[in-house]
């Protein structure tokens, strides 16, 4: 069954607000997030098969969609839709990273291949160990009073971990955490992640602060800027609080270094800038050998990549911590039937391929460009 073409589809969503149960504005250390672009990949096939993918457009829609368009989608027409390894190992550029693009065209061969083969992906991977995968809700940088109302709703709905953007202040980012940790008695697992914000020696003050609090958090995630590998070693070293990276999961050389250093204890991966769902796997599987935990990032994720996260995730015993979610806060949804947390857990689509459909008449109202 081969692929004979190949549509990109971005669009625009809204976050819902605060005010009306979301969490826009999400702020961050360097952004406040109200709305997101993305683009879709709709992959066709000769018996009219058609598969879904989604990215995040960097470093905009315009320079993605060419990329995609000249350089990534012309390697993909003519082959069948099960010779994922060969496209995704095919490409070579020395200047030049293309996983993320290559990752969107990947998620829809997979769907397209299980809906080819009426299975669902996660059979297709191996079979899923779970029917329902935990999921963390997320927090972007509040007061600590309005933070303190998030983390006991959290709790009502029935999340065990929160995740909370950080970077901003260092001494306030402590406040925050102490005050959700009292207003819900100590029954919420906290990540805390500024984005590569601080300084190493606000890193430490923050972990010491709360460690002298009694507050553990699951894991600190991305305390320091990239690179810095030396810096996490000695951050492991000085604080009991476990150490996490994401953005230098993105880099395997990066996650490689830190491992053989034994320098973190948690990697926060993602299965677009990995480059796809084979290569997430892989990436797990070399975290698992070192015994550090794995988590898996949300950027924003629209349907499309939520279900084919839930798809690897269940299907990856190495991927242990709960995933990081934001897709209960969308204003709007683009699948015919949306997804949805119950209890701290999202159902593992059972549908051929992702398991999802694309409503056309969404996709159509907040199409761009």
């Amino acid at each position: 069954m081969e692929v004979t073409d190949v549509d990109v589809i971005p669009v625009e969503m809204n976050v819902d607000s605060l005010e009306d149960g979301g969490i826009a504005p999400y702020q961050g250390k360097f952004s406040s997030v109200e709305r997101v672009e993305r683009v879709l990949i709709r992959l066709c096939t000769e018996t009219g098969i058609e598969g879904w993918g989604e990215i995040r457009p960097s470093p905009s829609v315009e320079s993605t969609m060419g990329l995609l368009r000249n350089d990534v989608i012309p390697q993909v027409i003519g082959r069948s839709v099960w010779e994922i390894e060969s496209f995704v190992s095919g490409f070579h550029y020395e200047y030049l990273d293309l996983n993320s693009y290559i990752a969107g065209v990947e998620m829809a061969m997979w769907d397209a291949l299980g809906k080819h083969l009426d299975a669902p992906l996660h059979r297709l991977l191996g079979g899923k160990a779970s029917d329902h995968v935990p999921v963390a809700s997320t927090l972007g940088i509040l007061s600590p009073e309005r933070s303190r109302t998030y983390a006991s709703m959290a709790l009502d709905q029935g999340y065990d971990v929160l995740k909370l953007k950080a970077g901003r202040d260092w001494q306030t980012d402590v406040e925050r955490v102490v005050a959700m940790h009292e207003e819900v008695d100590g029954n919420l697992e906290f990540r805390l992640d500024p984005n590569q914000g601080w300084t190493f020696e606000d890193a430490v003050r923050v972990g010491a602060r709360l460690e002298d609090a009694g507050i553990y958090l699951q894991y600190l995630e991305q305390p320091v800027r990239i690179d810095t590998f030396g810096t996490y070693k000695r951050l492991r070293n000085r604080l009991s609080t476990p150490i996490g990276i994401n953005e230098d999961a993105y880099f395997p050389r990066n996650l490689s270094h830190l491992l053989g250093e034994d320098a973190i204890d948690v990697a926060v991966v993602d299965l677009v800038p990995a480059g796809g769902i084979l290569a997430l796997k892989s990436q797990a599987a070399v975290a698992a050998e070192h015994g550090i935990s794995v988590a898996h990032h949300d950027g924003f994720d629209l349907g499309i990549k939520k279900a084919a996260v839930l798809h690897a995730v269940a299907s990856t015993t190495a991927i242990n911590l709960a995933v990081d979610t934001v897709y209960p806060a969308w204003e709007d949804y683009l699948l015919e039937n949306p997804l949805t947390v119950s209890e701290g857990t999202m159902a593992v689509p059972d549908g051929p391929g992702l398991g999802v459909s694309v409503d056309e008449g969404k996709l159509e109202q907040y199409r761009i460009g």
